[in-house]
């Protein structure tokens, strides 16, 4: 209903801001209009007189079909800003980008209409997400589109919007790829996935391999399926985080790693309690510990994380160093060669 009612706001609107016909008797200062003729004399004067006409005046330019109003104060209230309201829109309008940003301010600003949002709504979209400013209305469309095909509903889809505008800016061939990688490589369900963008929307931007190493950690470190991460809200989470408050864990005795038959040891907490609480009701309801403890084990890990990495970086640093010395010797061999020596390449 939201959605019908805006729909016939945003018509109401664009009709109000139409311009009047261009082509009258006044405006044009001649008429268009021929009588019928009465005679061969008569229809060969007027062919003339048209001829006439025709080389002394430029043919009008075609016109747009629908005239698309200018961004205005007054434009802004008529689609159901308030005073303070237009004013802030029409001024981040012209911070965004000056005048090709106000081209697309009014088209987006009724495809977010469409969508069920109320002025104070879109405000704050963009204000959260100023980047809608440079979106035309056809991307949204599309991009709503593909949202409702993955399955949000009418709610969902709202407020996922407002949560994160972001995911209005994003190609739908990026969106795509994404879920292509939570059903293949995860092998996360479909409603699993619909659920995930409904949660963890921001993971439409994350880098892939970060995506797959979280995932991997979880997964195979943890002992954590895929139902679970999806009830945690995993994705909303840094890896570092992640990996933190799991080894303090572990290093206290509060977490084992399943086997492979998915037993352990002890009864380890589950994902959802160990990440989405603060850290305070972490250290005291799961960790037992203080916070002078976590402190010192966190600066211990990042120690130890970057001193990884570093010796990473030397190994691929190494193999690479060893592929170059061995093209080397192909070109040696192969100079050798021409000089009189038999051309052999290492194999």
């Amino acid at each position: 209903m939201s959605t019908r009612v805006a729909g016939r706001q945003v018509l109401r609107w664009t009709l109000r801001n139409a311009t009047s016909p261009v082509f009258s008797p006044v405006q044009s200062g001649r008429c268009h209009h021929v009588p019928p003729p009465l005679s061969m004399g008569c229809r060969s004067l007027c062919s003339s007189t048209s001829m006439q006409s025709q080389q002394h005046d430029p043919e009008p330019s075609p016109l747009p079909s629908q005239p698309v109003p200018e961004l205005s104060l007054n434009s802004l209230l008529a689609m159901g800003f308030t005073e303070t309201q237009a004013e802030q829109m029409y001024e981040a309008a012209s911070k965004a980008r000056g005048r090709s940003a106000e081209k697309h301010t009014l088209s987006t600003l009724a495809a977010l209409f469409v969508l069920g949002l109320n002025a104070s709504s879109v405000l704050k979209l963009l204000e959260k997400c100023p980047e809608l400013h440079h979106v035309k209305d056809s991307e949204i469309h599309q991009r709503v589109g593909n949202l409702r095909k993955l399955g949000f509903v009418e709610g969902s889809l709202q407020r996922v919007v407002a949560y994160y505008p972001q995911i209005l800016t994003v190609p739908v061939k990026r969106i795509k790829n994404v879920v292509l990688f939570l059903r293949e490589r995860c092998l996360f369900t479909v409603q699993q996935v619909t659920d995930l963008l409904r949660d963890c929307p921001a993971i439409v931007q994350e880098d892939m391999d970060q995506l797959e190493y979280k995932f991997q950690y979880v997964y195979f470190r943890m002992g954590v399926k895929q139902a679970e991460m999806v009830k945690s809200k995993l994705f909303r989470f840094p890896l570092d985080e992640v990996r933190c408050r799991h080894c303090f864990l572990e290093r206290r005795g509060l977490y084992h790693t399943p086997d492979k038959k998915g037993q352990t040891l002890i009864i380890n907490p589950k994902l959802n309690s160990i990440l989405n609480i603060d850290q305070d009701a972490y250290l005291t309801d799961v960790a037992m510990a203080t916070a002078e403890e976590y402190d010192v084990f966190k600066k211990l890990m990042a120690r130890e994380w970057q001193e990884e990495e570093q010796q990473q970086g030397d190994m691929e640093a190494a193999i690479s160093d060893d592929d170059d010395g061995d093209d080397d010797e192909e070109e040696d061999v192969e100079t050798l060669g021409k000089s009189g020596y038999t051309r052999r390449r290492k194999k």
